[in-house]
C-alpha cells in the first residue's frame, strides 16, 4: 500500500472536515512519515479525521509495511469509518485518550488488532487519530465454547454496542467485546485484560454476581453514569460460565430527565394561562353583576363564554397525563354543557347530545376548535328556536380519511342566508380558514340548520 500524498490529505480534509489550515499542515507533515511508522511496527497505519457531521470519520492517509502482508486488499483512503465497527477510534476522538490492543472490524470485514492515539493541533485540540492495525494472531485452543464458534458467528458480538463480558466460575474474564474494552478503559481507568477478575474492573458488581437468580436484570449507577446490567448463567456439563451484558443508559436517562423537566415547565405554563383566563372570566362576571347596563349583559356573556371555552382546553390538559393532546369529546361536551345547561334560558327548554368516535387532537389546535364549537352552539341557543319552544342540539364529530369533521345540528327554525352576518360567524370562518386550514359551511336542512367544520386531522 503506497503512502498517501500530502495533496490527497489536504483535499480530503478541505472537502469533509472543519479543520483549519494549520491543522491540515500538521496532518500533511505526519503523513510523510507513515511508511516509516508502518515499517517500524510491521503494521498498517492510518490517519482518520472526524467529518463535519460528526457521525463518522474519514481515512485521509494510509501506509503499510513492506515486510508483512497488508491487512487490506484495496486502498481505503477516502472511505468512511463507523463507530459500530471501530469504537476505539471514536473514543479517542472524543476523549483524547490512547487505546491500545483493541479489536476492530475493517472496511473489508476482517477482524484486526487496533491501537489508536490522538493527533492534536491548535490549542491542544484533537484533530485526528493515528491508527495502527495488525492481523490478530491465532490464539491457543481454549475450553471457552464461545471463542470456538466459527468465524462468521464470532463476529456478531463485535457489532453489538452493548458491552459483553464472559466470566468463569472464579469471576475471571475469559471474553470481552470491543465495547466492553472501551467501557473498562473509560469507567475503570485501566486496561481490560483477559484473566483479570471482574471485580478489578467493576468493584460494585459484588451484589450482581452474588445473586442466585439464573437471569438477572437491574440498573445501577457508577459515578455519574447509569447502566443496565443483564446477567445469565451458562452452567452445563461443558462449562460453568456467566454472561454479563452492560448497556449505557446515561444518555437515555439524561433525555428522560430533560423531557420530564420540559413537561413540568409546559404544565406550569398551562396552569398559569388557565388561572389568568379564570381571572378574566371572574372580572367579566363581576362586571355583569354590578355596574353593567342590562343591554350590555348579553354581550358580556358572549365574551365570558369565549374565555371559558378557551380555558376548557387548559383544564382538560391539566387533568390528563398528556401535555400535548386534548380529548375532543371531553372538550366539546364541556363547552356544550356550559352553554346549554348553565346559562339562563328561561325562554326555551333545550337539550344537547354528542355523538362520534373517540379522538384526541393536538393541544395547539384545541383552542381554535374550542372557540369554533363555542360560537356554533351559542348561535343555536340564541337564534335557532322560537321563544317558549323546546329544542335539541346535536354535536357530531367523525374522522373522514385524513380530515376531521365536526357537525352542529339543531331542529329549530332554520338558517337563512339573508340574515345579516354576525360577529360569531365571522369568528368561525376566520378561525377555521386561518388557524385550522379547513372549511366551514352552514345551510338550512329539512328540520333546522346544519353547520359543518372540516380540517386536517393531526394526531
Amino acid at each position: 500500500m503506497e503512502r498517501t500524498t500530502t495533496t490527497a490529505v489536504r483535499e480530503l480534509c478541505e472537502m469533509h472536515t472543519h479543520l483549519l489550515d494549520k491543522d491540515i499542515q500538521v496532518l500533511e507533515n505526519l503523513s510523510t512519515n507513515l511508511s516509516l511508522i508502518a515499517n517500524l511496527n510491521k503494521a498498517n497505519i492510518f490517519i482518520d479525521c472526524p467529518v463535519r457531521e460528526g457521525k463518522h470519520a474519514i481515512v485521509v492517509a494510509e501506509a503499510s509495511a513492506y515486510s508483512v502482508k497488508s491487512v487490506y486488499d484495496h486502498p481505503v483512503v477516502g472511505k468512511f469509518a463507523y463507530e459500530a465497527f471501530e469504537p476505539a477510534v471514536f473514543y479517542v476522538l472524543r476523549t483524547g485518550k490512547e487505546m491500545f490492543v483493541n479489536r476492530a472490524l475493517t472496511q473489508e470485514g476482517a477482524m484486526v488488532q487496533q491501537s489508536v492515539v490522538p493527533v492534536k493541533g491548535e490549542c491542544n485540540r484533537v484533530i485526528a487519530v493515528l491508527i495502527m492495525e495488525k492481523v490478530i494472531q491465532e490464539e491457543p485452543e481454549t475450553s471457552n465454547q464461545f471463542e470456538r464458534q466459527d468465524q462468521q458467528h464470532s463476529l456478531v458480538p463485535e457489532f453489538i454496542e452493548e458491552s459483553i463480558f464472559l466470566i468463569n466460575n472464579q469471576n475471571r474474564l475469559v471474553y470481552t467485546n470491543p465495547a466492553a474494552i472501551n467501557l473498562v478503559t473509560e469507567i475503570g481507568l485501566r486496561d481490560c485484560v483477559l484473566g483479570d477478575s471482574i471485580f478489578d474492573c467493576f468493584p460494585d458488581f459484588a451484589d450482581v454476581l452474588a445473586s442466585k437468580e439464573e437471569i438477572l436484570m437491574k440498573e445501577i449507577n457508577i459515578g455519574k453514569k447509569a447502566f443496565q446490567i443483564k446477567k445469565f448463567h451458562l452452567g452445563n456439563k461443558n462449562s460453568d460460565e456467566t454472561f454479563i451484558i452492560i448497556r449505557d443508559l446515561t444518555e437515555l436517562r439524561d433525555k428522560e430527565r430533560e423531557l420530564i423537566s420540559k413537561s413540568v415547565a409546559i404544565r406550569e405554563i398551562h396552569h398559569r394561562v388557565k388561572n389568568n383566563l379564570q381571572t378574566v372570566a371572574s372580572l367579566l362576571r363581576l362586571q355583569m353583576r354590578i355596574g353593567a347596563p342590562e343591554e350590555s349583559k348579553p354581550h358580556l356573556l358572549v365574551s365570558l363564554n369565549r374565555v371559558l371555552s378557551i380555558s376548557s382546553v387548559y383544564e382538560i390538559i391539566l387533568a390528563s397525563s398528556h401535555a400535548d393532546h386534548v380529548d375532543l369529546l371531553e372538550l366539546i361536551k364541556k363547552i356544550g354543557d356550559m352553554i346549554v345547561y348553565t346559562e339562563d334560558h328561561t325562554r326555551n327548554v333545550l337539550s344537547i347530545e354528542y355523538t362520534g368516535e373517540l379522538h384526541s387532537i393536538d393541544s395547539d389546535i384545541g383552542i381554535s376548535v374550542a372557540l369554533v364549537v363555542n360560537e356554533l352552539i351559542h348561535n343555536c341557543v340564541k337564534h335557532a328556536f322560537i321563544e317558549g319552544t323546546e329544542g335539541k342540539i346535536t354535536v357530531c364529530f367523525q374522522k373522514d380519511g385524513s380530515e376531521l369533521e365536526i357537525q352542529v345540528r339543531d331542529d329549530g327554525i332554520g338558517y337563512s342566508p339573508a340574515v345579516k352576518p354576525s360577529l360569531g360567524l365571522d369568528i368561525i370562518r376566520m378561525t377555521v380558514e386561518n388557524d385550522l386550514d379547513g372549511e366551514f359551511s352552514i345551510h338550512r336542512i329539512k328540520e333546522g340548520t346544519l353547520a359543518s367544520v372540516r380540517f386536517p386531522y393531526k394526531r
